[in-house]
This record gives structure tokens, sequence and C-alpha cells, in this order.
């Protein structure tokens, strides 16, 4: 503080306030430079990882194949047909009477007995009838057992008649009289003997329309469709326009077999007994023996083929009728002990290192899979060990393909 004249102390003014220097630091040229090529430096390292890692190397073009299973069918297999299940018994099973149906007792899918109940029409009608023809039978019968007690008693006066004749005890007139009544009272019962014929012809015609309204499985099978629910009028042949026909459609499934078609030029590689492999579209993995039951003996002359047909020497219940099937005609039967085998096609194999290996694909890069190799399986080669069944592997593998390489696959 300054004294003014008047003995004041006064502030400093700005002027007079003492100025501190601050110092700021810049880097020289040479420092700038070290870190601008530490900096290219790291970017260089991780471009270099990048592009050894196969992240930054354009993607090469490559064609595929899969590591499939060698059935030991391939092999031996002559010629191929494809057809379908067909069940050699199969029945739309209808009713010979007419009525509405009361009682539906199956279903799809259900397994019956031949013999068993499927379905029933309404029957009042008819069972009332049942009982009157069975009414009539018993009044015959009861009058059959009145004639034969008359009958009886008259064969006893014609004995005693018969003796008193000879002995002059009673007259010819009397003698006559009671042979007559005994052929009448046997003319009577012969009669009454028709009467029950006839009681039990016509008790059994109303059996027999009782019989119609019943619905029974002609075979052992199972229930394919039902054409017809409960309500609905059942005629024979569908012969009402409203009426349905068929009930259920059903089929046995032990007389399933494989109809296909084969070529005529192709007719002499197949002969009936010959050793078949069956697959189904529905079950691709699956092999089921097979044996030629027999060739029908005609040709479709519009695709000049011929049928052949087909069974199956394992029952399997996943089989089903319409089934999709491809059938193998071998030129062997396959013996028990025969697995598929693993085969890769060969010009996806390459050495490296004296070792057998393969480029497996994974995602859009490439990985080497060491392989063991066996013998020849056709034209694939078999392997042992280092692949399972659908990889997918790299054909032809081009020069400069390495472990992690990026690809594309090559469009067909």
């Amino acid at each position: 503080m300054n004294k003014n004249t008047n003995g004041k102390r006064r502030p400093h003014s700005i002027e007079n306030k003492p100025r501190t220097r601050r110092s700021i630091y810049l880097p020289t040229v040479r420092e700038e430079a070290g870190r601008l090529e530490l900096l290219v430096l790291v970017v260089l390292l991780v471009l270099g990882f990048l592009y050894f890692q196969g992240l930054l190397r354009p993607a090469q073009e490559v064609s595929v194949t899969t590591v499939s299973l060698v059935y030991p069918s391939q092999p031996i297999t002559l010629l191929n047909a494809s057809g379908y299940v067909v069940a050699q018994r199969k029945a739309a099973v209808a009713s010979k009477g007419t009525g509405r149906l009361e009682t539906l007792a199956v279903e799809e899918g259900s397994r019956v007995q031949k013999g068993q109940i499927l379905a029933r029409l309404e029957n009042a009608d008819l069972q009332a009838q049942a009982a009157q023809a069975q009414a009539n039978l018993n009044a015959a019968q009861a009058n059959l057992i009145q004639i034969r007690a008359g009958v009886t008693n008259d064969r006893l006066r014609f004995e005693r008649y018969r003796k008193l004749i000879q002995a002059q005890a009673v007259s010819q007139s009397d003698y006559d009289a009671a042979e007559a009544k005994i052929q009448q009272s046997l003319a009577a019962e012969a009669a009454a003997r028709s009467q029950i014929k006839a009681a039990e012809a016509a008790l059994q015609a109303v059996r027999v329309g009782l019989e119609y309204t019943l619905i029974r499985a002609p075979f052992d099978g199972v229930i394919l469709t039902k054409n017809a629910d409960i309500g609905e009028v059942v005629a024979p042949f569908g012969s009402s326009v409203n009426a349905k026909a068929a009930v259920v459609t059903m089929a046995d499934m032990e007389s399933l077999i494989v109809e296909a078609d084969v070529s005529e030029i192709n007719l002499e590689k197949v002969k009936a007994g010959q050793p078949c492999e069956i697959t189904l579209d529905a079950f691709p993995e699956e092999r089921f023996p097979g044996q030629v039951h027999m060739v029908v003996p005609t040709a479709d002359r519009s695709k000049a083929t011929v049928q052949t047909k087909v069974k199956f020497l394992k029952k399997d219940d996943r089989v089903l009728p319409e089934m999709s099937a491809k059938v193998a005609f071998l030129s062997r039967p396959i013996a028990r002990d025969e697995k598929p085998k693993l085969g890769v096609n060969p010009s996806a194999v390459v050495s490296k290192n004296g070792r057998a290996i393969v480029f497996q694909l994974k995602g859009d890069q490439v990985q080497e899979v060491p392989i063991d190799k066996g013998s020849p399986l056709a034209d694939l080669v078999q392997v042992i060990r280092g692949l399972q069944a659908g990889d997918k592997v790299v054909l032809n593998p081009p020069k400069g393909l390495k472990n992690g390489s990026r690809i594309k696959i090559a469009e067909k």
C-alpha cells in the first residue's frame, strides 16, 4: 500500500501488480517424428497380424465336396429304380345293406383282427323281425311236440286194434279207421317238421339281414382312412347320391411291398429272388433288406418299363403304404458283418509333411485336418479317422491355401 499526501494508504493498481511468467513446453521435431514412427509400427503390426490370420487376405474361390457314408450295397449295385410302398391286400370296407351309420368303433391307425366289428348300421326293424321269426319257430316247435303226442297215442291204438283184429275182437272198419288215423298223424308230424324248417329259414334270413348291418374286418390289418361318420347313410356301391359306399379303408401291413418300374433295356439285370436293398425317403439313412418277389409279366408301352415287386425281408412298423422308395438291385446278398464306411473324394486329399490332410470348411475359412486313409471304396477314399459324415471339404485345394485361409464357394 502506498500512502497519499493525506497520509492514507491506497491499493496497488493493476499496473503495479507483479507479473509471473508461465513456461510452455513445445515438443521438438525429433520427438514428434518418434511418436509417428511408433504409431506406424503399431498399425503395421496389427495389419500384419490380421493378414496372417487371414482376415485381410482375399477369399479364394474353391469347390467343395461332402464326406459321405459308403454303404456295402453301393459297389455291388447293378441297377437302381424308384417306386412306392404298396399293400398287396387292401380293401375299401362297405356294407351290403342300406342304413344309417349308428356306431363306428375304429379310427385311422386302429389295428383290427379278422371278423372284428368296425361299424354298425341302425337295425331296430331287423331285430324286431328276428324276434318275430324266433317266436314263429318256437310256435312251430311246440306244435310239433303236440303232434308227436297225438302220433304216439294213435300208434298205440293202432297196435291194439291190430292184435284185436287178429282175434276177431273188433270189426274191420274199426281197424281201418285206426290205421287211417295213424297215417294222418304221421302226415301232420311231417308237416310240422316242414313248418319248423320254414321258420328256421325265415329266422336265418333275418339274421343274415342283421349281419349285413354289421361291418366286419375282412382280414387282419390297420385302418388307413375313415370315409363315413355316425349319422350318415351307407348304401352298397353308393347307389344313393348322398350315401357313402365305403365306411373305412384298411390294409394288411404284412403284405407291404415296393412296386418299382424298371426300364426294358435293364430288365435282364432283374430276376425273381434277387437280393435288393430298399431306401425310403422318410428314413434316408436306413437300409432295408429286400428281395425281388416277382417281375410282372407285362410292359407299359407308354413308359417302356416293366413293373417289379420287391418284398421286405424284415418288417418295420414305420413303413407305411404310399411311401416313396428307392430300390438297389444287387449282384449278391450283403453279409451281416458289413457296415457302412466313410468315404471322401480323392481329389480332396493332399499330402503335407508325409501326412494326408484335407481342408475342412469352418464358416468362411478352412482348417487343415489330418486323416487316416483306408482301402479304396469304388471311386472314393476310405476315411478311418479325422472326419465325420456330412463334413464339407475343399475339392482340388489350390496352391497357397493354408490353415485359416478365407474362401468362398464357387458357383456351379
